[in-house]
């Protein structure tokens, strides 16, 4: 299964908030251009392993990582690593859709404004080509200037994907984006991702069986910290080499 399409590599990740130990030992490579999807029950480090991939777990009092994250070849923990740079190539969007108090076109251009955009026409073109991307130009484009909570939760979660599209990032972390969703705003989303794979890597936690085989190219599998299992989502769901994996799958627990 050795790809040297590899865009994150992970050796050895443990994770400790104080005494307790979140992630122990986690192996495992991200593959460019591919949707991972991160599967277990709750509370079994899934959504602190994707945490570590962009340092989120750094703004957290108490939190020890030991182990390696490569991100393209250079290793992300390292100490003269680029925090900024890091966070600018691998975007977030969380489970509640969180758009900005502010415009639906502010929400937008945040970011770029961040990292010295100011040029009207360039914010105007992020705006437009980011809304295309994620298919809610037609949506909004009557309404940029109006509050960013007026639109629906759907809508709104998509706001947030552009809004990390918007600095131009590598690579997308996505925490359960379709929980809070009903069941047509997730299959939106979910058909977004599809477009999204073909530019940039995706990883994905979910709690639902069904959307990881639906949109995923590779699954791994957490139980307790540790990942119990990583390969080809159809090799997962059809001929899975755990065990545990195999029930959890089939739903005898979780």
């Amino acid at each position: 299964m050795e790809h040297n399409d590899k865009k994150f590599e992970i050796r050895e990740l443990d994770l400790f908030y104080g005494n307790f130990q979140a992630l122990s030992g986690v192996e495992m490579n991200i593959h460019a251009n591919k949707i991972t999807a991160l599967i277990g029950p709750s509370g079994c480090g899934k959504s602190t392993f994707l945490r570590t991939l962009n340092r989120m777990n750094d703004l957290i009092l108490g939190v020890k990582i030991n182990g390696m994250i490569k991100f393209d070849d250079a290793d992300i923990y390292g100490k003269d690593y680029d925090l900024i740079e890091l966070r600018k190539k691998v975007g977030m969007v969380f489970q509640k859709p969180n758009p900005f108090p502010k415009t639906i076109y502010e929400n937008i251009v945040y970011g770029p404004k961040i990292h010295g955009e100011k040029d009207k026409n360039k914010l105007n073109g992020i705006v437009e080509k980011t809304l295309k991307e994620v298919a809610l130009w037609d949506e909004v484009k009557d309404r940029l200037h109006k509050p960013a909570l007026g639109l629906s939760g759907g809508q709104q979660q998509r706001l947030c994907i552009a809004r990390c599209l918007a600095v131009e990032p590598e690579v997308i972390l996505m925490d359960e984006p379709t929980s809070a969703l009903d069941p047509v705003a997730t299959s939106k989303i979910e058909n977004l991702l599809e477009e999204l794979v073909l530019k940039y890597t995706i990883v994905i936690v979910t709690h639902n069986m069904q959307q990881a085989g639906r949109v995923s190219d590779y699954t791994s599998f957490f139980l307790n910290g540790k990942v119990l299992e990583t390969d080809r989502t159809d090799v997962i769901f059809s001929n899975p080499s755990n065990k545990k994996t195999e029930e959890y799958i089939t739903g005898r627990f979780g």
